[in-house]
């Protein structure tokens, strides 16, 4: 079972569908701050927040997870820079509960929603995956921590990820 954090969003609701197409089975992990439960049209649907480990916890404990794809963030750059301490929390230490949880469960895929924000003022364009990041706001600082995160722990733990960078 695919395991779709934010899947109650714009983005994590059409992977939903397009995985329900090719019959995967789905469980979306939302906390509804600012997705909708009607979006979840697919699948199954826990209410948690990544906030919460044991909400983690007990999506993990109720479905046999395989893989994860992650959607939940907060996303306004201009915010971020008048709050970066509410961008840190939840984009960042959030995610490291997610992490956390997926070690302890021994699951080992991952894809992440990432941000073309993580690049900063584009060097030459098109962007390509050699161009240099140096992110210009908390918001895509944010996701290239969390980026640098994936790398440690595939180097630690064997983590196989995607960061998807739109």
């Amino acid at each position: 079972m695919i395991l779709i954090v934010g899947g109650a969003g714009y983005i994590g609701s059409t992977v939903n569908k397009e995985l329900s197409k090719k019959d995967y089975k789905t469980v979306v992990f939302d906390n509804l701050s600012t997705g909708k439960k009607e979006l979840v049209k697919w699948g199954e649907f826990f209410e948690g927040d990544l906030g919460k480990i044991d909400d983690i916890r007990a999506v993990f404990k109720k479905y046999p997870i395989e893989a994860v794809l992650h959607f939940a963030a907060f996303k306004a750059v201009g915010e971020s820079v008048t709050d970066p301490q509410k961008y840190y929390k939840n984009n960042v230490a959030n995610t490291l509960n997610l992490f956390e949880v997926m070690k302890e469960n021994d699951v080992k895929k991952f894809i992440f929603s990432s941000s073309a924000a993580t690049f900063g003022e584009p060097k030459y364009i098109p962007i390509d995956e050699k161009h240099p990041q140096n992110p210009i706001n908390p918001y895509g600082e944010t996701k290239l921590i969390v980026e640098h995160i994936l790398r440690d722990y595939s180097n630690a733990y064997g983590l196989k990820y995607v960061s998807l960078r739109y």
